[in-house]
């Protein structure tokens, strides 16, 4: 790192960068090991938004996600980027401020929960896909059961005003990620309704979970 460098303020957004890569490229062998028996007990403050059917944020307005049955190596990776403050949730900073209450352990753990023991499974899409969403296969997979080793998340039955909300995260900034921002950069407004809509149909869903562990 040269004195230019930290004088022109150029290695603040390079050290963000270098951190999340590093986040991304252990989040998977860290989300393996993961305790989900210690990550139930961490995670029961979680309900209060992840376990109430239909709960939605209050500013902007959208659905609060589904997030049983995701992939552990995604959640790791998002609470790391909530962590570190290059993912922003709302005003109040919510998550930013549970996730840098969390330790790696803690965030693997949970991760590991919310997994749970038996992760989506592909039973191949439902309909005809819009052409925006030939893109997206390649990590998301055809029906939203994401591929694994990607790292990306799976969208399978994930509210839609909550995955518009998403793209438009990575349009704005307020989400970082290369390939993301890249592509989102290239939407039109129909195009992310099209595709969140393409998502939120397909099955087996993501789900909300109660803490007595029923579904809804």
């Amino acid at each position: 790192m040269s004195l230019k460098m930290v004088r022109s303020g150029l290695w603040a957004p390079l050290a963000a960068a270098l951190a999340l890569s590093t986040l991304a490229s252990v989040a998977s062998a860290q989300a393996a090991a993961g305790d989900a028996v210690r990550g139930a007990k961490l995670a029961y403050t979680c309900y209060g938004c992840h376990g109430i059917p239909d709960y939605r944020n209050t500013y902007p307005t959208y659905h609060v996600p589904k997030i049983f049955g995701q992939r552990a190596d995604y959640i790791v990776a998002a609470l790391g980027e909530y962590k570190l403050g290059t993912r922003k949730h709302g005003r109040n900073g919510t998550m930013n401020a549970q996730a840098g209450s969390l330790s790696d352990k803690d965030i693997v753990d949970m991760a590991a929960f919310f997994e749970g023991a038996t992760p989506l499974k592909s039973d191949g899409p439902t309909g005809t896909p819009p052409a925006i969403v030939a893109t997206c296969v390649a990590c998301h997979g055809a029906d939203g059961v994401a591929i694994e080793g990607t790292g990306a998340p799976s969208l399978a039955g994930q509210h839609a005003d909550y995955l518009v909300h998403s793209l438009q995260g990575y349009q704005k900034g307020t989400r970082q990620n290369g390939i993301m921002q890249g592509f989102a950069a290239q939407l039109k407004p129909a195009d992310m309704q099209a595709a969140a809509a393409w998502f939120a149909a397909q099955r087996p869903s993501l789900w909300a979970q109660k803490p007595n562990g029923s579904k809804h």
